[in-house]
């Protein structure tokens, strides 16, 4: 039985795949290339919506304009079989992810537990103009320029690229050339790499092929959710069914390519030390996401407890190329899901924020809008019962006069664990109007006490019935009072009051209350 022993911990987790070359063994690299096992599990700190479309859509030809800025990392494990030296050897890894952190690299030898990791280095030097042009300086190279249909060559030594290029023919003469086609460069310099590369020095005291686990971490890469709902009104303006679907977006541009990979996704706000310098996307809590039930597909996302927080797997390989944004369905559609149409009219006022508010003019808004909302509840009487990552939520709504999908606004979910509720706001009535005004208002200095007296007034310009809610909050100070009011109302928490009204088609209703506040 094979014991697993670290046998040189660099760190732990990382990303890109890893090819390797031991010395004079290529046979044995592509056999380990062949036989190794990836697995990719991604955290994300994204924020639902927060990604802008350009950043998973780049122009071609522009590189990696937000190269480090992704909101996300990877832990990426690989077993394969690697070919060592015998003794003090060298590993060299090639197609690393640019955005590998060197710290994070651990190292197992399933086979041979004397097999060790002595150094490490990881270079990143890339071959690029540049880059060339500074490694020839002094060195003979040739420059092609084109008048006309006739091409010239010019040879000599680089003696600069500065504002053009500065040579040196062989009788001594010099050459300046502001423009041209093509260098020919000689050869490729030593030190230049194509691709990242990792390069292990290693020892081993049994050499030949071994099988190793590596992990390590990469950052420039992420995901998050986005839910697709679908609202179909029922028989009253108050109530309806949902259709619920949901899927995950993954934006890799970490540098590396997972081939057929065992993916997981992790849901949770998953704490990381603060990162400092240059970005890398994780400079806060790593929020991550949640979501699946036990009736998906085999070859689905399949989700369990993970800890305190969630994870998904995907009962599939799956290939995650750099540089793309890949979609997988999180979960099968739920259909017909019990759903409640809210209107709430709130005046938008915020509650305490420490000091008392005496002046009379304070936040009096006349004009709020009545706002409208879905509710539904997340647990299997509903049809759901799933934990479900934060994402974006958009709903539609199925135009009947020509079957037609019409978007009717959209919102963010946070992290929501299964049997609880979810509210979702869609925009603003267009028939259902507020408004509201302060009627009086008096401040009793000997008495210490502030009374106001409001009014507000909804009215439904719909053809049916609808339910809504005035909302109004105390916020003046913390000691308050209803001392007297023309309707009912509900206390919701320590500063906000309900009132719920009925309206008929063109009916108008006008609530009037007065609270009194003391200190």
């Amino acid at each position: 039985m094979k014991t697993p022993r670290t046998v040189s911990t660099l760190a732990l987790i990382a990303g890109g795949l890893l090819t390797a070359t031991p010395a004079g063994s290529i046979a044995q690299n592509a056999q380990a290339e062949k036989n190794a096992d990836t697995a990719l599990t991604i955290y994300s700190s994204a924020r639902p919506g927060g990604i802008p479309a350009e950043w998973y859509r780049p122009v071609a030809g522009q590189g990696r304009p937000y190269y480090g800025q992704i909101p996300g990392y990877a832990v990426v494990k690989e077993e394969r079989p690697f070919a060592f030296d015998k003794g003090v050897g060298e590993l060299s890894f090639t197609g690393v992810a640019a955005l590998l952190d060197p710290t994070t690299v651990s190292f197992i030898s399933l086979d041979d537990e004397e097999t060790k990791v002595l150094e490490q280095d990881y270079r990143f030097d890339l071959v690029s103009n540049e880059k060339l042009i500074e490694r020839f300086i002094d060195k003979n190279v040739t420059v092609m320029t084109s008048q006309g249909s006739d091409r010239m060559a010019h040879s000599g030594t680089l003696l600069s690229a500065s504002g053009g290029i500065v040579l040196q023919k062989d009788n001594g003469g010099i050459v300046t050339i502001n423009e041209y086609d093509t260098i020919d460069f000689p050869s490729l310099p030593g030190g230049l790499l194509t691709k990242p590369t990792l390069v292990w020095t290693t020892f081993s005291p049994v050499g030949g092929e071994q099988d190793t686990r590596l992990a390590y971490q990469t950052t420039g890469i992420t995901w998050w959710a986005d839910y697709n709902l679908v609202f179909t009104p029922g028989e009253d303006a108050n109530s309806g069914t949902l259709e619920v679907g949901a899927w995950v977006s993954i934006l890799n541009q970490s540098g590396g390519t997972y081939e057929n990979a065992k993916l997981k996704l992790v849901a949770g706000d998953v704490n990381r030390a603060p990162q400092y310098g240059g970005g890398g996307g994780g400079q806060s809590p790593f929020q991550i996401n949640q979501s699946m039930r036990a009736e998906a597909a085999p070859k689905g996302f399949e989700e369990k407890a993970f800890g305190d927080y969630h994870l998904y797997t995907l009962g599939r390989p799956a290939t995650i190329p750099d540089n793309s944004t890949k979609q997988l369905e999180l979960f099968d559609s739920a259909r017909g899901v019990p759903v409640e149409k809210l209107f709430y009219f709130d005046s938008g006022l915020s509650g305490w924020s420490g000091s008392r508010y005496m002046d009379r003019n304070f936040l009096n808004n006349e004009n709020a809008k009545v706002g409208v909302f879905l509710r539904f509840d997340n647990d299997e009487k509903s049809k759901l019962g799933i934990p479900m990552p934060q994402g974006r939520v958009r709903v539609s709504q199925v135009d009947t006069a020509d079957d037609s999908l019409e978007f009717i606004g959209e919102d963010t979910i946070d992290h929501t664990p299964r049997n609880e509720e979810i509210l979702i706001k869609l925009g603003n009535a267009f028939d259902i109007v507020g408004e509201r005004r302060q009627v009086e208002f008096s401040i009793d200095h000997a008495r210490d006490t502030m009374t106001e007296t409001i009014e507000v007034k909804v009215r439904n310009r719909k053809a049916e019935p609808v339910e809504l809610v005035v909302r109004e909050t105390m916020y003046r100070w913390t000691n308050w009072e209803i001392v007297q009011k023309n309707h009912e109302y509900e206390k919701h928490n320590s500063r906000l009051i309900h009132f719920p009204v009925r309206l008929d088609a063109d009916e108008e209703a006008v609530i009037t209350y007065t609270v009194r506040y003391t200190w």
